[in-house]
């Protein structure tokens, strides 16, 4: 990942947090997609790749989860995380700044974990070898049989998510050697964020996740969110052309 992506992310950390738990459609979306992939998880041990504040590591816990590791490009993301970890007196996170693009030897890792979750790192790819570099992380800490769990863009060009209505837009779109350059931004909060997206993972081809040894890909059903079974208008123009998608595999 870019220095410049650290940089943004470090400057929108407190908005990022906030944006998260004000119950924009998509994040509604983003978070039920992943409660319902998810399931219940007593006692797995996690590991969060870009894992942020520790949003989707606060929902692994409460599945049941005994602990997660967080790795994030962002220091200031982790410390809005560390804050409200603190607030509730637990210690059941460990956080790691790191970029997770590439090799993580000199972090205290477990060598194997029963889950590994990786959301939306795949969006600030702007190369194969970044992107590949992200997968061999994701595999080589994931156990055989374990389970992967991924957000990631699908087309950036997708009208939900430039017109902005559920509460995120990609703008600024611009095609780059395998794949589309973008900048995205929560509503009305903070600034936009570089971004970008290979081909190879938001076409929804498998192949890549196959390539490193991931089998049993698939995307959760939408139709599984509450919030789409509730506001099926609200949802119309985003599911004939969907802006993001929760994959999950297995470790072969």
């Amino acid at each position: 990942m870019s220095d410049k992506v650290k940089t943004e992310y470090g400057a929108e950390a407190a908005n990022y947090e906030t944006f998260w738990t004000q119950g924009s459609p998509i994040m509604r979306l983003d978070t039920e997609l992943f409660i319902s992939a998810l399931g219940k998880v007593p006692g797995a041990a996690i590991l969060d790749l870009a894992g942020g504040s520790g949003i989707k590591a606060r929902h692994a816990l409460d599945a049941g989860a005994a602990a997660v590791d967080v790795v994030d490009i962002s220091h200031e993301m982790m410390q809005e995380g560390q804050k409200v970890e603190a607030k509730i007196n637990r210690d059941a996170i460990r956080w790691f700044e790191a970029d997770v693009s590439k090799p993580l030897d000199h972090l205290p890792l477990h060598s194997q974990y029963d889950i590994v979750m990786a959301h939306w790192p795949f969006d600030h790819a702007d190369s194969m070898e970044v992107l590949d570099g992200m997968f061999q992380n994701c595999v080589k800490y994931l156990k055989p049989g374990g389970r992967f769990y991924n957000t990631r863009a699908c087309d950036p060009r997708a009208p939900a998510m430039a017109s902005g209505e559920l509460g995120a837009v990609f703008r600024d779109v611009e095609e780059i050697p395998g794949g589309l350059k973008f900048r995205y931004a929560f509503g009305n909060f903070g600034t936009a964020i570089e971004a970008a997206s290979m081909e190879a993972t938001y076409s929804g081809s498998t192949e890549i996740y196959e390539k490193h040894g991931l089998v049993d890909v698939q995307v959760e059903p939408y139709e599984n969110c509450p919030t789409v079974q509730e506001n099926p208008k609200v949802w119309e123009k985003f599911l004939r052309q969907p802006g993001l998608a929760l994959v999950k595999a297995t470790k072969a």
